[in-house]
């Protein structure tokens, strides 16, 4: 799929183990050209867990998107896009 200049919504949930991957999946979206607009959900923005601390996550998904993270129902609402991702989902 070709995703240049498509604007991505990403959301991210609590699966906190698996965030290594998913920031990586984030890095090949916007250098394939996507406009990813990171969303998280008020348990990933605010935990800490022995996997990372939230506000580290917060600054690499914002550093690699060049954007702010959504983190409210209000923001989220005004978000237009052609693709939305829900990640990670848990995998065994």
């Amino acid at each position: 799929m070709k995703l240049k200049n498509k604007k991505i919504a990403f959301g991210l949930t609590s699966s906190f183990y698996t965030y290594k991957a998913t920031i990586s999946e984030i890095k090949k979206i916007v250098s394939e050209g996507g406009e990813v607009f990171p969303i998280m959900s008020i348990g990933a923005y605010t935990t800490d867990t022995k996997f990372g601390k939230a506000d580290e996550f917060i600054k690499i998904i914002e550093d690699i998107t060049k954007k702010k993270i959504i983190n409210t129902m209000q923001e989220a609402e005004e978000v237009e896009c052609d693709i939305l991702v829900i990640a990670p989902c848990s995998r065994k």
